[in-house]
Order: C-alpha cells, then sequence, then structure tokens
C-alpha cells in the first residue's frame, strides 16, 4: 500500500491518530456529556459543542499563518499535542456539577475546550501541509524520470491522501467505545446500570421542573437500573455523579494518545519535509511579465481554492450532525438499550477503514480504463451521496410519522418503545455519509494541496480548515429544527443543503479542473 508514495506517510498518520482519538470522543460525547453533566437542553449544548468544533477549525487557520510565518512546522505541530493534551487533562477532573458551583464550573469546562481547540488549531492543518509537501518533492523527483513518470506520481496524490485519511480513522473507531464503555464500568461497579433517558429526568427533579408524566417515567426507570425511589433526590445527585465521572476518565485516555502521538511524531520528524522552504532557498530574477503572469496564476489558484471551501462548508453544516442531530437522534429515536447513542459514532471510522480500499480501486480502475474522475467531480458526486443520507431519513421519518423531538421525548416510557427505529436504520445512514466523506474530505485535502502555492500551504490547508469551522458554526441550526419540527423537515434541509450545493459543484467543474 506504502511502496509508491512517499516514505514519511505512514508516520504522518500514525502522528495524527492520537488527535483523531481525542477529537472523536469529544465528538461522540461533547454535547451529550453538556447535557448529562450540566443539565443544558438539547440546543444549548448544541451550541456550545458547535463552537468548540468551530474554534478547532478557525484556529487551524491561526495555526498555519504562525507555521508560514516561522518556518517552524515541526515545533508548531509539536506544541499543538502538548496543548491540547493540557486540555483533556483538565477536562479529565471529576467534579459534580451543582447548583452553587456551575457558575465557574461551566466556564471551566469551556476554558479546558479552548486549549484543545487551540491545540489542535496549531497542529492539524500544518500536519497535512506536511503530507502535501512530501507529494511536491515526490513528484518534483518523478519530474527528473521523465513526464510520463511525473504523471504517474501526480496520479499518487489523491491516493495518498486517502490512505493518509484511513489511517488516522484507526484511532477514531476506538474513541468512541471509551466513554460508554467506562461509564458503564463506573455504573456497574456502584451498582446501578446505564439509562440515556434518566440523565435529563434526574435535572429536571433536582430543579423542581418535572410534570406528571415525566415523574413516572423518572420512578419506572430508577427501579429498572437498580435504584430505590425512596429518596429521589438523593439518588439523581448520586446518579448524576457516577454516570460523568466515568465519562471524565475517558479523556485521561484522550491524554495518553496524544503522548504517544507526540512520541511517534518527534521521533520521526527527520523524515518530514518543512513546506515553504525549499522555495526560500533559491532566488530568481523574473522579468515583469513573468511576475505578473504568476500573481494571474496565484490569483486564479486562489480563486478556485475559495470556491471549493464555500462548498465544503455545507458538506460539513450537514455531516458534522453526527455529533450533533444524529447524536440526538441516536438518544430519542432509536432502540439503544444495549448499544449507548455515543458507540455510533465508531460507525462512521468503520466505514472509512472498509469502504476507503473499494473507492481507491474504483478510481483507480477508471483511471485505467481511460476514464479518470478529477477531484473536482469527486467532490460534486460526494454532495449528491450525502443527499442520499438524509433523503433516506427524511422518508423513514415521514413514513414512521415521527413528531419533534421534544414531543416525542415528553411521552411516556412504555409508549416511546414501541415506535423507536431500529439500529439499521442508524448503519444505512451512516453508510452513505461516510462514503460521501471519502469523495470529499481527503479528495479535498488532496485538492488544497495541488493549488496552494507553495509559500502558503499552511495557510492554504488552514483555510481548508476555516471552511470546516464556517459549516461547524452553523451546526447548532440542526438541534433546533430537531426538536421544534417533524424531524423529517430537519433531514430535509439538509438534504437540500446538499443538493444544492452538488449543483453549483457541477456548474464550476471544467473551470476548477482547469486551474488544477
Amino acid at each position: 500500500m506504502f511502496k509508491n508514495h512517499p516514505k514519511g506517510l505512514l508516520l504522518a498518520a500514525l502522528s495524527n491518530m492520537g488527535e483523531r482519538f481525542g477529537y472523536y470522543i469529544m465528538n461522540a460525547v461533547l454535547a451529550l456529556f453538556l447535557c448529562s453533566k450540566f443539565g443544558l437542553s438539547d440546543g444549548q449544548s448544541g451550541f456550545i459543542a458547535a463552537m468548540f468544533l468551530t474554534a478547532i477549525y478557525v484556529l487551524s487557520l491561526v495555526g498555519g499563518i504562525i507555521a508560514d510565518r516561522t518556518q517552524n512546522y515541526k515545533g508548531t505541530i509539536a506544541w499543538g499535542l502538548v496543548v491540547m493534551a493540557a486540555g483533556y487533562v483538565l477536562l479529565a477532573i471529576p467534579v459534580l456539577a451543582t447548583p452553587t458551583n456551575i457558575s465557574w464550573l461551566l466556564p471551566f469546562t469551556i476554558f479546558a475546550l479552548a486549549l484543545i481547540a487551540c491545540g489542535n488549531g496549531l497542529f492539524k492543518g500544518n500536519l497535512q501541509a506536511i503530507v502535501g509537501q512530501m507529494y511536491d518533492n515526490f513528484e518534483a523527483d518523478a519530474a527528473k524520470e521523465g513526464p510520463d513518470r511525473l504523471k504517474w506520481a501526480q496520479g499518487q496524490r489523491d491516493a495518498g491522501f486517502q490512505i493518509f485519511y484511513v489511517f488516522i480513522n484507526i484511532g477514531a473507531l476506538l474513541a468512541p467505545f471509551i466513554a460508554p464503555l467506562l461509564r458503564s464500568w463506573w455504573l456497574n461497579s456502584h451498582g446501578l446500570a446505564y439509562n440515556a433517558d434518566l440523565p435529563k429526568l434526574c435535572h429536571q427533579f433536582i430543579s423542581g421542573n418535572i410534570s406528571g408524566t415525566e415523574l413516572q417515567n423518572l420512578n419506572e426507570l430508577v427501579t429498572k437500573v437498580g435504584g430505590s425511589t425512596d429518596n429521589l433526590q438523593a439518588f439523581c445527585t448520586q446518579y448524576l455523579d457516577i454516570f460523568n465521572t466515568g465519562i471524565h476518565y475517558s479523556f485521561i485516555a484522550s491524554v495518553a494518545t496524544m503522548l504517544i502521538s507526540l512520541a511517534i511524531f518527534l521521533l520521526s520528524k527527520h523524515l518530514f519535509p518543512t513546506p515553504g522552504k525549499k522555495s526560500s532557498i533559491v532566488a530568481e530574477d523574473y522579468t515583469e511579465e513573468e511576475r505578473r503572469s504568476m500573481a494571474k496564476e496565484i490569483k486564479q489558484r486562489m480563486y478556485a481554492l475559495f470556491a471549493v471551501l464555500g462548498i465544503a462548508v455545507f458538506f460539513w453544516f450537514s455531516f458534522h450532525q453526527n455529533g450533533q442531530s444524529l447524536s440526538f437522534f441516536a438518544r430519542d429515536f432509536v432502540q439503544t438499550d444495549t448499544i449507548a447513542p455515543e458507540i455510533w459514532q465508531a460507525v462512521n471510522p468503520f466505514f472509512v477503514i472498509v469502504l476507503t480500499p473499494i473507492v481507491m480501486w474504483l478510481f483507480s480502475m477508471l483511471t485505467k480504463r481511460g476514464n479518470p474522475i478529477s477531484t473536482p467531480r469527486k467532490i460534486a458526486y460526494g454532495m449528491g451521496i450525502a443527499g442520499i443520507a438524509y433523503l433516506f431519513l427524511a422518508i423513514y421519518s415521514y413514513t414512521q410519522s415521527y413528531p419533534s423531538a421534544e414531543q416525542f421525548t415528553a411521552l411516556a416510557d412504555s409508549a416511546k418503545t414501541g415506535l423507536k427505529a431500529a439500529p439499521w436504520v442508524l448503519i444505512v445512514t451512516y453508510f452513505f455519509l461516510t462514503a460521501a466523506e471519502l469523495f470529499i474530505s481527503p479528495l479535498g485535502l488532496s485538492f488544497v494541496s495541488k493549488v496552494a502555492p507553495k509559500h502558503l500551504q499552511g495557510l492554504c490547508q488552514g483555510l481548508w480548515l476555516g471552511a470546516t469551522a464556517v459549516g461547524n458554526g452553523l451546526l447548532w441550526i440542526g438541534p433546533l429544527i430537531y426538536n421544534e419540527y417533524p424531524i423529517w423537515v430537519c433531514w430535509t434541509v439538509f438534504l437540500i443543503v446538499c443538493l444544492i450545493s452538488m449543483g453549483v459543484m457541477f456548474g464550476m467543474v471544467k473551470w476548477l479542473e482547469k486551474v488544477a
């Protein structure tokens, strides 16, 4: 697999696995954790989680600028891992949230999230820039052997970023299991069982905002998980403390994987190039006409980059609902008695690992037959595939006559049980979303590395992540619609976004192919 690719590709992917492990723990648990820890509504927790994801990618732009200006890409990456680890250390401290300490505990949690976002900003885009520079050097070496060899080497870049992507998802595959397993273990060690609905009901009871039906549900669930209804106040406080402490412990695993990634990176950094450095060493004397031509080319490349970034915004707005409205859907509408809602986040990286070889084989076969698909066209197809995922969910939710999540969760527990969807619904949804991701995310990184001027590679990778940030900044819209309207309306909104984006991308394909 790595034979026809740069030497450092595998080590770069392994260096990124720790960051992906921590990120996917956060993506799986954050919105749900904020609800269970602080009693926040879906909308409030969704907003904080969206701002956290936005900050991760916005700060990647800042990290790219820092690395471009200092030319110290490797040092910037190493510091990013250290700062991320510090943020996870703070999150690992288990403190029970109470009405008297929430005024400082919630800001403390947000500060820890800010540290993680800052570290990620220093790390993520710059490591991707290094991978892009590997292929720049790989193609430059191939050019010395002739035009045919150069053409072959240029065709390896998309495949290389797909390989990079599949290996970093190994960490993402393992991460979603950690928090549920630790939480269930901690609950079991105290003679209690897991239930997804209990934290919300416990918070409502403690705050005195619980209705007759909800109080009945609380009493039924307390008995079901092995508790006693003699003193509901004491039980609710105890259950919330034990429930959330298990999640806190999962952040210790993130610290460990971050340190492993740091060790791999430091031991192998001598194999990695420094983006932009080679071009800065050579001083060329260009004519005025040549300078104008180069400036025009750079402008065209940046226009093409921003056009693709615009499409990426809407893809990530739709795709990253896996940590928002899709996680809430798993909690509320899917039978999760034996499978915690966070574990569904593992389905996406599982499909990344399984489907990547198939997608690579498909692209390779088409290329051998003389019908290669350009990167911009692949991205357009990806938006269409994402639309299929939401079309399926919209049709399913409409045929099941599902109301808004707020109305559904207010039903009696016995009434909800017969209406919940089987797990296969989420599996089908994540299959199509992951297939779309493989057409867009690694190939978007490849496209950026192709069009980015060599002295702005860190910045341009940061811009790609900045587009992701804008999409993440809109994530809160999903939980808002999900709770206020019949949920098929929520999925239809994302379907429309995907279809419009696909149409716009197809309209730009010929121009983008020419520029790239």
